[in-house]
């Protein structure tokens, strides 16, 4: 049986990243690689990536953020205005 964590996102950054609720020590024992699967506002993305990472432009990807919370970003542009994610969506995180 798969497990999962659910949140909400809380605020939008001035990049258009949605921010979580979900703290990072929340998420400590949660795998990071593609066997978690993140959905939020009809999308989905694998794994939960560090601050630093090399994802390419216009990927989707969850982040340990600076927030320190999940945050849900799309490289090189705002996740709110392209994929439309606001304040208030559902987050669950599956594994």
């Amino acid at each position: 049986m798969p497990s999962r964590i659910s949140g909400k996102v809380v605020s939008i950054s001035e990049t258009g990243d949605a921010i979580t609720d979900l703290a990072h020590d929340q998420l400590a024992d949660v795998p990071q690689d593609d066997r978690t699967s993140i959905e939020c506002g009809g999308h989905t993305t694998l794994g939960i990536y560090p601050a630093e990472h090399d994802q390419p432009e216009m990927t989707y990807v969850a982040i340990l953020g600076g927030s320190g919370c999940l945050e849900l970003s799309l490289i090189g542009d705002s996740a709110a205005k392209f994929l439309g994610l606001k304040v208030n969506d559902d987050v669950t995180v599956k594994w």
